[in-house]
């Protein structure tokens, strides 16, 4: 029987870490990539993660089973022509973008459409490119997947069933419910954490009070406003028209929620609240979603020399990494003096064994 051949345009941060996944749980089957910069596919290789290295439009190619598109959306775009006359009928043309409309349109104007599925793990971190990609990114993400009008009932299914295998959780969707969907949940928190950031900027006092007391619930929401401006410049430009239609919902909850502010409606703002906390509260935990999950903990501790140096003693001595610490200044919505931030849950949870068992009064937000 024929090995499985799988090719990537593209290794970066999702790229890699399909690739490390597909090599964790599949090691038998051969994988090759093009990168434009090389050293990325030389660490790819050395890693044991690629077996070949390819050229820009390699010959090789046309040997895939599947071939991920993990690139920028217009660079993309431009291998479509080269794929046309490259690839194979059997061939699974996928990508990894989190906005499927323009794919979509492109594939079909190529008549690609009988090999295309798109596809979106909704997963990420705060880090970019293949150094940062791991095994385990997928896992218990949502994966959708977005198969095109023409792609057959045997292609999705065997497609499904590898996403599946990589940890994942698969979601068929058709590409318009797709944008819709993540104009809503990954989308618009951008937008809005980007907003609320330029707002507190403009109406800062002179010495910056705001910026000084700025912490707990401002710097959770306001979080991803760090991304990437150029992502966020060009999903906004490629998912127009859904963006548009929930910024449109939300302008106008904003407006309401003012004018009950203005009219001192109490019960409407205590039905406002509630109604969102008991949304928010019916989330699931268990599942990764577009936006990168924090593990965090917060511990109370006494003022004293040497208070963070046993903590993180003691974390060290337990094999526990440590993304960030810090003490938090404003409590008002905290609780906890100090602020531990972990890269993975486990390490989360180890952490939070070892401190209560040194008896730390350890809390941990839900």
């Amino acid at each position: 029987m024929d090995k499985t051949r799988i090719g990537f345009i593209g290794l970066g941060l999702i790229g890699g870490s399909i690739a490390r996944a597909i090599r964790k749980f599949h090691p038998e089957y051969e994988l090759l990539a093009y990168s434009h910069t090389r050293s990325t596919l030389d660490e790819a290789v050395a890693e044991g993660v690629i077996d070949i290295p390819c050229s820009e439009e390699d010959p090789l190619f046309a040997t895939c089973d599947y071939i991920f598109l993990c690139a920028p959306v217009q660079t993309n775009i431009s291998y479509l022509p080269f794929l046309k006359q490259t690839i194979s009928s059997r061939c699974v043309l996928t990508d990894v973008g989190s906005v499927k409309g323009e794919m979509h349109d492109a594939v079909a104007a190529a008549g690609l459409s009988a090999n295309f599925i798109g596809g979106h793990p909704m997963a990420g971190s705060e880090k970019t490119g293949f150094s940062n990609s791991t095994d385990y990114l997928l896992e218990n993400a949502y994966y959708v997947i977005t198969p095109s009008d023409q792609a057959e009932l045997s292609k999705i299914s065997a497609y499904v069933d590898l996403v599946a295998s990589l940890g994942a959780i698969p979601l068929v969707l058709s590409y318009e419910e797709h944008d819709y969907v993540v104009a809503g949940v990954s989308h618009l928190p951008h937008i809005v954490a980007s907003c609320l950031v330029n707002a507190i900027a403009r109406l800062d006092t002179e010495k910056e009070r705001m910026k000084l007391v700025a912490a707990g619930g401002f710097k959770d929401i306001t979080r991803i406003a760090s991304s990437s401006p150029v992502m966020w410049q060009q999903i906004c430009l490629t998912n127009k028209k859904q963006i548009s239609r929930v910024l449109d919902e939300f302008i106008r909850l904003l407006i309401q929620a003012k004018y009950l502010v203005d009219q001192g409606d109490g019960d409407a703002l205590y039905q406002m609240f509630e109604s969102s906390k008991n949304y928010r509260d019916s989330l699931s935990d268990t599942v990764s979603g577009p936006t990168p999950k924090q593990y965090v903990l917060y511990c109370d501790i006494y003022d004293e020399a040497g208070g963070i140096a046993t903590i993180t003693t003691l974390l060290a001595m337990n094999g526990i990494s440590i993304k960030n610490i810090g003490i938090i200044h404003n409590r008002e919505f905290e609780e906890g003096v100090l602020r531990i931030e972990f890269y993975e849950e486990e390490a989360c949870s180890k952490a939070l064994t070892a401190l209560k068992n040194r008896n730390y009064k350890v809390h941990q937000r839900q």
